[in-house]
């Protein structure tokens, strides 16, 4: 079952400035079950969302024997095409999943640009409602027209690269409502000056169908996408894998106090080392039940065949090291993983079996 809602004239939500969560331990993306893991992924066989599961984080198997588990034609209203999926739960009721998309299709197109990410929700992890957000229609689909805008003609957008999700309680909206999900994201346009990707971020509501304008998260005069934030408890900050175009390849990590920064620029020591100078995109870093370190997953895509890798990473995110390639999984590409109890890890894998009988 799919519902599409096509974005029409909004509502001015109105951001209101320094309504952001500084040091809270409750901005974060809510994490629940013990029993398994959800890896939430764009297929490399073709631009869609499928998924995989694990028991242990590290060895997955397909469901739907890796086909789409998400009609992108039905739910990407843009190009049709579906890709860098992130999932996480719903954190303000504690119900439901939440997921974003670039609405891409490099396929049909045939070229790296794209217009727009769709907001989707669930309340089982199989049937999906979707929102799309076509960034050339500018102001009609955002929720705050009255704010500055950072693209000076929208209509000249070239990319809404890889958006991610992060809980934040302490946002507070004009109408006096607390509680909004911070998306991050990067953008770039054909406009004068604007000659690179640049991390941005909005904010999307309870109801994850509205969103406001984007604002510049920071900008190191290089292009930089793929960012993935997490809180960590180590040492109480926000710490981001990103990958940066400048200086020398690879993922980078940067870390901040509070979610809108300042985020400063990575050092060029602190990076996944031991692939070189082999290019590397898409990180996603999860933690697994029990263990005190992170494990950092991600793309490196210079070798032919290309690898999608899981290696590990200490307490605060640093000194990766054994790297090893993803099993189970036909296509791996970017995406997201997520821990599943017992009860949707069951659920998910009768769905598989009778799907694909």
């Amino acid at each position: 079952m799919y519902i599409v809602k096509n974005m029409c004239k909004a509502v001015a939500c109105g951001l209101t400035a320094f309504a952001f969560g500084v040091n809270s331990l409750s901005a974060q993306n809510l994490q629940k079950g013990t029993y398994g893991y959800l890896y939430c992924h764009m297929s490399d066989l073709g631009e869609y969302t499928a998924y995989a599961l694990s028991r242990d984080g590290l060895h997955y198997h397909d469901l739907l024997d890796g086909k789409a588990v998400i009609d992108p034609e039905k739910t990407s209203l843009i190009e049709g095409g579906s890709r860098d999926a992130y999932i996480c739960r719903k954190s303000d009721s504690g119900k439901g999943y939440l997921m974003v998309t670039t609405d891409m299709c490099n396929r049909k197109s045939k070229v790296w640009f794209n217009y727009g990410i769709n907001l989707l929700k669930s309340d089982d992890l199989i049937n999906w409602t979707s929102t799309t957000f076509d960034f050339r229609k500018g102001n009609e689909i955002f929720c705050d027209p009255e704010s500055p805008d950072v693209i000076a003609d929208w209509s000249k957008i070239n990319r809404v690269w890889a958006p991610q999700i992060f809980w934040d309680p302490n946002y507070v909206w004009a109408s006096g409502e607390k509680g909004g999900y911070f998306i991050y994201y990067s953008i770039w346009s054909s406009n004068e000056g604007d000659d690179y990707d640049r991390m941005v971020y909005s904010y999307a509501d309870k109801s994850f169908t509205k969103l406001t304008k984007p604002r510049i998260l920071f900008d190191w005069g290089y292009a930089t996408i793929d960012a993935d934030i997490n809180y960590l408890e180590s040492d109480g900050k926000y710490h981001m894998l990103i990958k940066k175009e400048g200086g020398h390849p690879g993922i980078f990590q940067t870390k901040a106090d509070n979610l809108i920064g300042p985020w400063p620029e990575p050092d060029e020591n602190d990076f996944v080392n031991f692939e070189g100078k082999k290019k590397c995109e898409g990180s996603s870093a999860f933690q697994i039940v029990g263990e005190e370190g992170w494990r950092v997953a991600y793309i490196q895509y210079s070798d032919r065949p290309k690898h999608y890798r899981i290696c590990k990473a200490d307490k605060y995110l640093t000194n990766f090291s054994d790297p090893m390639d993803i099993e189970g999984v036909t296509g791996p590409q970017h995406g997201s993983f997520m821990r599943l109890t017992k009860k949707e890890y069951k659920r998910l894998e009768k769905w598989s079996k009778k799907m694909v009988k």
